[in-house]
C-alpha cells in the first residue's frame, strides 16, 4: 500500500533575527523555490497548501523580553497543529516545508495531541546541524525561537512556547535522537546532561547514513511513532550555503538522501518538516534543485508500491475513535506492518542519478571539499581556471565508504564562521545588527548576540 504524501508550506521566519537592520529572514521563500522545481509533480503529492505567518516585526524587542515574536509564533503553532492533524486524519504522510526551525513547535504540539489521543509516546528525529538548545538554564537571555527550538520542544523556555494548551513537554528527554550537530557543537555537554542522544556528524560518518537510521530507529523503539526535523544546514556549506547559519564540518547530500531513505522506511514515521533554506543566497536555483533531487530520492519509500500504512492510522473497521482536543476524531493505533526493506538500498543505488544537478564554482586544481565530497570537474580543463562540478556517479553510490573527513572552515563557497560577523552566503558583507535592538540568533555566538 502507497503512502500519499501531502506537502503543506509553513513558510514562517519569525524565528530568526534580521539579517541585517532593514531587512527579513528569506526562508520564507523556501517552499516556493523548492515547488518551482516540481516537487510535488515529482513526488506524486497532494498539494496541502499554505499556512500563512503573521507579520515579521520585531518592534522594540529587548534583550530580557523573552523569545521574540512569541505572541505570533505561539499562534502559529497551534494552526499548524491543525493542519498536520488533519493530513495525518486523512491517512498520509505530511511533508511540511519552512519557513525557520520554529515550525516544529507546530509540529510538536501535534505529535503530543495524536500521542496523547492513542495512549502512547511520539518521539522525536532532530536532524540539524545545530543543537538549537539554548534555553535561559544555560544563556544568559533568548531571543530567536529557531536557535531554541529543540529546548522549547522538550520543556525548556517559557510556558507560552513550551507548554501550548497546557502540554509540557511535547517530546520527552528519552524520546529525542539528534543526528548531524557539529562534534563542537555550543550545547552538546548540555544534551548529554539531560539524557538526550547525539549522534555528531563524525560518528555519523563512521557508522554510515543508513545504519545510523537504523540506529535511530531502535532508540525509539518504544514509541508509537515519531516526526523527523531537517535542517538543511547539516550539509556541509561547501555543497549548501544558503542557509543563516552555515557551518563547516556537515555532511553530504548523498548522505542525507541515504538517511531520510532510512528514517522513512518505516511505519514509525510520521512525516518530515524541511527547514532553514533560503533561496536569497541562491539567486539561480543551484540549490533549490539539488535539495529538491535530495527529498525526492530519499522519500521514494514513501510512496513506493510495497510502502507500509503509517502505524497510527485506522483499520479497516475501526470503531468510532476518541477525539483530539481540537475536536477532530483521532485515527487508532493500528498494528504495525513489517517495514520495506528495500527504500534504503534503492537510495543508495540511486544516490548517484541526481548528482549532476549540483553546482559549485571552485579551482578544479585545488582537491578540498570537491575531493572530499565525491565532486569532479566539468567544462573546462583545470588550466583554464574555475569550472563546474558534478558529483561523480562511483563517488555517490560509494559515498559512505569513500567519503573522508568534513572540509575544514573556510572551505567552499559561502563557508561562514559562528564566531562573528563576515561575508554572507551570497558574497558581500552583512552588517551585524546590534545586540540590543535585535534577538539572538541560533548561529550567533553569545559575545556576537550580547549575551554574558
Amino acid at each position: 500500500m502507497m503512502r500519499r504524501i501531502a506537502v503543506l508550506d509553513a513558510p514562517t521566519n519569525l524565528g530568526l533575527r534580521p539579517p541585517t537592520p532593514s531587512s527579513v529572514p528569506g526562508c520564507g521563500k523556501a517552499p516556493g523555490a523548492l515547488r518551482d522545481h516540481d516537487l510535488l509533480a515529482r513526488l506524486r503529492a497532494r498539494d496541502a497548501g499554505c499556512l500563512t505567518p503573521p507579520r515579521y516585526d520585531p518592534g522594540d524587542w529587548r534583550p530580557g523580553d523573552g523569545v521574540c515574536h512569541a505572541r505570533e509564533i505561539g499562534d502559529y503553532s497551534v494552526a499548524l497543529a491543525d493542519r498536520i492533524g488533519s493530513i495525518i486524519d486523512r491517512g498520509e504522510f505530511p511533508l511540511v516545508l519552512g519557513g525557520d526551525c520554529s515550525v516544529l513547535l507546530g509540529s510538536a504540539l501535534a505529535m503530543h495531541r495524536l500521542g496523547e489521543a492513542v495512549g502512547g509516546r511520539i518521539g522525536l528525529v532532530f536532524v540539524d546541524g545545530h543543537s538549537d538548545f539554548r534555553h535561559p538554564g544555560n544563556a544568559s537571555y533568548v531571543g530567536a525561537a529557531a536557535g531554541e527550538d529543540l529546548a522549547l520542544v522538550t520543556g525548556r523556555g517559557q510556558a507560552d512556547l513550551a507548554a501550548i494548551e497546557g502540554r509540557r513537554p511535547y517530546f520527552r528527554d528519552i524520546d529525542v535522537v539528534v543526528l548531524g550537530i557539529r562534534a563542537q557543537d555550543e550545547y552538546r555537554l548540555d544534551l548529554q546532561a539531560a539524557g538526550i542522544i547525539t549522534r555528531p556528524v563524525p560518528a555519523l560518518r563512521a557508522e554510515g547514513a543508513a545504519r545510523t537510521a537504523q540506529w535511530a530507529h531502535e532508540q525509539l523503539a518504544d514509541c508509537a511513532g515519531y516526526w523527523v526535523h531537517i535542517d538543511v544546514d547539516v550539509l556541509d556549506p561547501a555543497v549548501m550555503p544558503a542557509v543563516d547559519a552555515p557551518d563547516p564540518g556537515g555532511i553530504a547530500f548523498a548522505e542525507l538522501e541515504i538517511l531520510l531513505a532510512g528514517l522513512v522506511d518505516t511505519p514509525h514515521c510520521l512525516g518530515v518538516e524541511l527547514t532553514v533554506f533560503d533561496p536569497d543566497y541562491d539567486p539561480d536555483g543551484t540549490y533549490a534543485a539539488e535539495i529538491v533531487n535530495t527529498v525526492v530520492a530519499g522519500l521514494a519509500p514513501v510512496t513506493a508500491p510495497e510502502a507500509v500504512p503509517p502505524r497510527l492510522l485506522p483499520g479497516p473497521s475501526a470503531a468510532p475513535s476518541p477525539r483530539r482536543g481540537n475536536g477532530r476524531p483521532v485515527p487508532p493505533v493500528a498494528a504495525a506492518a513489517a517495514a520495506s526493506a528495500a527504500g534504503v538500498a534503492a537510495a543508495a543505488s540511486g544516490a548517484a542519478d541526481h548528482g549532476d544537478a549540483q553546482s559549485l564554482t571552485v579551482d578544479a586544481d585545488e582537491p578540498g571539499p570537491a575531493a572530499v565530497f565525491g565532486l569532479e570537474p566539468v567544462g573546462p580543463p583545470a588550466s583554464a581556471g574555475p569550472g563546474r562540478l558534478r558529483r561523480s556517479s562511483a563517488a555517490a553510490a560509494g559515498l559512505e565508504a569513500t567519503l573522508g573527513s568534513a572540509p575544514g572552515p573556510g572551505s567552499g563557497p559561502g563557508a561562514a564562521s559562528r564566531s562573528g560577523p563576515g561575508p554572507a552566503p551570497g558574497g558581500g558583507s552583512v552588517a551585524e545588527p546590534e545586540p540590543d535592538s535585535v534577538p539572538p540568533d541560533e548561529d550567533t555566538p553569545r559575545s556576537a548576540a550580547g549575551f554574558a
